[in-house]
């Protein structure tokens, strides 16, 4: 249970230093990949194939800092409310001055803690915490709080530092913490005295290897901020894979995905993903997700951040994958570009690209769904344009597929109708796989 004292020491840390300390000006409109992540559309499809309206939705920034997050849930998530809440009263200062100078309207801030959340009279669609939970005393204490103010279908995002991929900064941090740089809110002394310290420690010393930069030792904005949020983080905490499932379960929250999840695949991280050694080829396909995350974790620990989304128990849809639809199916779909594709820059670039005959990675246009690439060609191209238009059933993207390649380039012979749709399925699942498009049913 945290106390007040444990609260107070965050909020001083934040209010000395407000964080993220991004400029002013700064706006993520040509970031599709950050605004992928933020976009509601993106967590909603991955648990119910379905894809939800923004326009009427309210949504949570837990933890809103100086609102830059605020400002892509926004810009993410059109006509949808946001309300954003921090418990440093500078930081929500702050949040509010950049969504005015974005003339962002529909946007309103608080300061609040999270654990006050159970005696909020409110409730939303979705809710962000990002780079939070780790800072609270009791991890599944601030679970239960969110979860208090998440809609029964809603769904939430947030994360746990890793204890893995962080631990020279732990390291760090307790060093600090016995020299009692950490007893009160670390501020310009503190940063001063750990310069010194790790300038001085010889170049072949184990932490100075693995926890430093020699661009910290410069005074700056920049690496002051390193500095307060990876070797001075007051209440900073780091967890596991089983830890991550074990406060969710504690706190009655199902787990949805990971929200980088193309980057947790297990057989990524082999050299020959097709020839496992036997005994991961007979057992991997019955483990369980979690399993596979733990030991992705444990061989490959290179994620900052236990980045997920969840909802309340029950909530999550059996959603069977796209290769095991019937055709009845398929006929009854609908096919959607995703939202943060629908744009007329990435629209301009692709009909550049159609009108040169060039087969194009779609990573290009947005990176963050696929850690590989995601080829497609003209004919792939001209099939999907009208998409930037809106949505069109299954059946009229086979007909223009149809129109476009209407022979055979083997035979020469007319393309039967099932063989345009075997195409064509295989096509959109390749791509749904990315949610570079999106599949639903009517």
């Amino acid at each position: 249970m945290a106390t007040d004292a444990d609260l107070e020491k965050v909020r001083r840390q934040f209010d000395y230093g407000p964080y993220p300390r991004i400029a002013l000006d700064k706006s993520p409109k040509d970031s599709p990949n950050v605004l992928f992540v933020h976009d509601l559309v993106t967590a909603f499809y991955l648990r119910d194939r379905r894809v939800p309206e923004t326009r009427g939705k309210r949504i949570l920034d837990a933890g809103c800092g100086t609102g830059y997050k605020s400002l892509v849930l926004a810009i993410a998530n059109p006509g949808a409310e946001i309300v954003g809440i921090d418990l440093s009263a500078e930081s929500v200062k702050l949040a509010a001055e950049r969504l005015k100078f974005h003339n962002i309207e529909n946007v309103f801030f608080e300061t609040r803690s999270i654990l006050e959340l159970p005696t909020w009279a409110e409730q939303f669609d979705y809710i962000n915490c990002d780079e939070v939970l780790y800072l609270l005393p009791d991890a599944v204490e601030g679970l239960q709080a969110l979860k208090s103010v998440l809609k029964p279908e809603g769904i939430l995002r947030t994360n746990l530092h890793s204890a893995f991929q962080r631990f020279p900064f732990y390291r760090a941090q307790g060093l600090f913490r016995l020299m009692g740089l950490m007893d009160g809110n670390p501020e310009d002394l503190e940063m001063e005295i750990v310069r010194e310290v790790m300038q001085e420690l010889k170049d072949g010393v184990d932490l100075k290897a693995r926890a430093w930069n020699p661009r910290y030792n410069d005074v700056n904005d920049a690496s002051n901020e390193t500095l307060l949020a990876n070797h001075l983080l007051v209440g900073d905490k780091g967890s596991t894979i089983p830890e991550m499932f074990a406060y969710l379960a504690a706190a009655d929250l199902e787990f949805i995905s990971m929200v980088n999840w193309r980057h947790w695949n297990l057989l990524d991280l082999f050299r020959d993903p097709e020839n496992l050694p036997t005994f991961l080829a007979l057992s991997l396909p019955d483990v369980p997700l979690q399993v596979q995350l733990e030991m992705y974790e444990l061989i490959h620990p290179v994620h900052r951040l236990l980045d997920f989304w969840c909802g309340h128990g029950g909530s999550k849809a059996e959603v069977a994958p796209l290769e095991e639809w019937s055709e009845t199916q398929w006929q009854q779909a609908t096919i959607h570009l995703h939202p943060q594709l629908r744009t007329a820059e990435i629209k301009e670039k692709w009909l550049n690209y159609l009108n040169d005959r060039l087969i194009v990675d779609l990573g290009t246009f947005m990176s963050a769904a696929s850690p590989s690439s995601v080829y497609i060609d003209p004919l792939g191209l001209a099939t999907l344009l009208p998409l930037f238009e809106g949505s069109l059933p299954f059946t009229a993207l086979c007909d223009r597929y149809r129109q476009l390649s209407p022979r055979d380039p083997v035979t020469l012979e007319p393309l039967a109708a099932a063989a345009v749709q075997q195409q064509l399925q295989a096509l959109l699942t390749r791509l749904e796989t990315g949610l570079f498009v999106l599949v639903s049913l009517a």
